[in-house]
């Protein structure tokens, strides 16, 4: 199995794509992984760990940034690891054809209109990032929401990106560590959603309710379990010493507004 890893500095849906083409002709022994947002050196050493756990890889970039794209280059030639830079000799034949320098600018083909690719690259992250599927979103997250299970964390995430402000989510559960790069995050992008347990408690067993073959008393839903995980996500709200927003009984467009008041920036939205 190849994997291919499709960089960029911006969403990475051109490498994704380049990437996803050339897969096609060898139907499942190529895996493609999208990985954006590699706009430092750091980031590129951290993707060089993540290359390291493949056995056999390549790497497509579209990095427009360049110490950034020579960088990760060098590392792979370090490496002997076989990378392509699909950008590169293109701009580097315009630039000769208009005897012009390029701007270098990431993501500069997505501004044709800006305001709505905004809102597409929020899409993307709100739903790369979710339910915690990759930590490395939290510092280019513009938002970060924390809560117990069904206290609309992911339905939010998903307005505040129509309004193109990428948001993540970061479930508390009392048996999965909160990551240690949330306490990094900036206390003012942080929102901890809380709500009424005993709403909390009738969400979840109507949930259960659609699952035939799930008994309505299991722990999930169970008083006990409830009040231990409130017990704990007070805690780590607390700790974080972020914005609280009780969602009990309110709608995602007006927990939205109090986000981008609180953020200052509602005349952009």
């Amino acid at each position: 199995m190849l994997t291919i890893f499709a960089v960029s500095d911006s969403i990475g849906e051109t490498a994704e794509q380049v990437s996803k083409a050339a897969a096609s002709q060898f139907y499942e022994d190529v895996e493609v992984r999208r990985i954006p947002y590699v706009k430092s050196l750091e980031d590129v050493e951290e993707l060089m760990k993540e290359i390291k756990k493949c056995e056999s890889v390549m790497i497509v970039s579209t990095i427009i940034t360049v110490n950034v794209r020579e960088y990760l280059t060098q590392k792979c030639v370090e490496g002997n690891l076989p990378i392509i830079n699909v950008l590169g000799p293109i701009i580097n034949i315009v630039s000769s054809s208009l005897n012009k320098q390029p701007q270098y600018n990431p993501g500069a083909m997505w501004k044709t209109d800006e305001v709505y690719f905004k809102r597409i690259e929020a899409m993307e992250f709100a739903m790369q990032y979710d339910d915690s599927k990759d930590y490395r979103g939290l510092k280019n997250a513009d938002v970060v929401l924390v809560g117990l299970s069904r206290t609309s964390k992911t339905p939010l995430c998903m307005y505040l990106a129509n309004k193109g402000i990428k948001a993540i989510n970061i479930p508390l559960v009392p048996e999965v560590s909160v990551p240690n790069e949330l306490f990094e995050v900036d206390k003012h992008k942080i929102f901890g959603l809380t709500i009424n347990p005993l709403q909390l408690i009738e969400i979840r067993k109507r949930r259960l309710d659609k699952f035939n073959k799930i008994p309505s008393n299991i722990e999930y839903a169970g008083d006990a379990r409830i009040l231990e995980e409130f017990d704990f996500a007070d805690k780590i709200i607390r700790k974080l010493g972020c914005k609280t927003i009780d969602v009990t009984q309110r709608a995602i467009e007006d927990t939205a507004l109090i986000i981008i008041k609180t953020l200052g920036c509602e005349k952009n939205y």
